[in-house]
C-alpha cells in the first residue's frame, strides 16, 4: 500500500509542477494519517497557496482511486529542514547551509556548500565550515543531511 501510495502522490504532484520531498504513513488503518511534504521546482520557497493546491490534487486522486480508508486525514507542508539524500539534491542547493551527519567525519557539523564534484557513486560536497575552512565530504559518508536556516 505505501509504494502504491507513494506513485499517486508522486504522479499528482509532478502533473502540477511539485516535488515530492518526503512521504509519511501515520494515524492507524481506520484513521490513517499521510504527511506529505512537497518542494518547488523553481526553487522558491513553498507557499500556503502552493500547499492547498497540492492538498486538493492528492485528495482527488485519493478519493477516486479507493487507496486508503475513506475517513484519511492529509497534512501538505514546505519542506522545512529538508533532507538532501542524492547528489542532484546537493548540487540543487549549492550556496546553502546544511546540517550534516557523517561519523567518519567527527559527527555532525554545518558548512555552506560551494559544490559538488566527483564521478557517480564517489561524489563529494565541498563545503565552507567556520572561518573559512573547507572540507570535503564524500557524500557516501552522510548519514544524514538537511538545510540549516543560516545566512
Amino acid at each position: 500500500m505505501s509504494e502504491q501510495l507513494e506513485l499517486l502522490v508522486i504522479e499528482e504532484l509532478d502533473r502540477i509542477g511539485f516535488d515530492l520531498v518526503e512521504l509519511r504513513n501515520g494515524g492507524t488503518k481506520a484513521r490513517p494519517v499521510i504527511e506529505v511534504r512537497i518542494d518547488r521546482r523553481d526553487g522558491s520557497e513553498v507557499t500556503v497557496d502552493d500547499c492547498a493546491v497540492a492538498s486538493r490534487a492528492i485528495e482527488a486522486r485519493l478519493d477516486a482511486g479507493g487507496t486508503i480508508s475513506e475517513r484519511y486525514m492529509l497534512q501538505v507542508s514546505s519542506p522545512g529542514d529538508r533532507p538532501l539524500r542524492t547528489p542532484g539534491e546537493w548540487r540543487r542547493f549549492v550556496g546553502r547551509w546544511v546540517s550534516v551527519l557523517a561519523p567518519d567525519l567527527g559527527g555532525r557539523f554545518e558548512g555552506k556548500i560551494d559544490t559538488v564534484e566527483g564521478e557517480d557513486g564517489a561524489e563529494e560536497a565541498i563545503l565552507t565550515i567556520g572561518h573559512g575552512k573547507v572540507q570535503r565530504v564524500p557524500l557516501a559518508s552522510v548519514k544524514e543531511a538537511r538545510l540549516a536556516f543560516r545566512t
